[in-house]
């Protein structure tokens, strides 16, 4: 199945480094799906206020989580949400032509607040199994009181903006070139380690599979 491109708009246009640019929907599903924590971008009684804070995706909409008392999650305002994956670094020759290896994503849109009871806990569920699969039919599920103390905003993922840079640096058929210097990249990766128990468990109990196997893996 081909997914339409996203659209662009003056928000999402690449107007610098626009070969880094990409407009492929499915190079946004997998930088959200690499991913579990996002910045969320809003103007809070006149001044921007960037949260971080993590989030689940459900086809083309994005689920945020917070707490009622938070300022930033009011809903019914434009915000920005952004996800990073820093992938190394770029070491040329001159310090000029240093850069990052990354993969990046910000959606554009007006944040929608979850108040439907039965899509907030589908949200939540997203939300938990993007973050650690596995562990929404293993642990208690969320009570009216917790849920009540929940806030859950659904932000489109319909005008987004996405870059990629990789590869090695743009300097190598320059006059530097000629220097003798080292240029390369240094890859930057990360994996989940060991689980470590609750030092109140009771002895003996076990990992749970869902979260054993995931030791020395990375997300997504």
């Amino acid at each position: 199945m081909t997914l339409e491109p996203l659209p662009e708009t003056d928000l999402t246009r690449h107007r610098r480094l626009r070969e880094q640019g990409s407009l492929d929907r499915a190079d946004l599903d997998a930088i959200l799906d690499a991913g579990f924590v996002c910045h969320l971008g809003v103007v809070v009684a006149g001044r921007p206020l960037v949260v971080p804070t993590v989030y689940g995706r459900d086809g083309r909409q994005l689920y945020v989580h917070g707490s009622v008392a938070s300022r930033s999650l009011a809903g019914g305002t434009p915000v920005c949400v952004t996800v990073t994956h820093v992938d190394g670094l770029v070491l040329a020759r001159s310090v000029f032509e240093h850069g990052v290896n990354y993969r990046s994503a910000m959606i554009h849109g007006e944040a929608r607040k979850v108040t439907d009871p039965e899509e907030k806990l589908e949200g939540l569920r997203r939300l938990t199994e993007h973050a650690a699969p596995g562990q929404w039919p293993y642990a208690r599920l969320p009570n009216r009181k917790e849920l009540a103390a929940t806030t859950l905003l659904a932000l489109s993922l319909e005008e987004a903006s996405v870059k990629i840079r990789t590869g090695p640096p743009d300097d190598g058929d320059g006059p530097d070139a000629e220097l003798g210097l080292w240029a390369g990249t240094l890859p930057l990766t990360s994996a989940w380690g060991t689980p470590v128990p609750d030092p109140q468990l009771p002895p003996g109990t076990p990992v749970p599979g869902h979260i054993a196997r995931r030791g020395g893996t990375r997300h997504g």
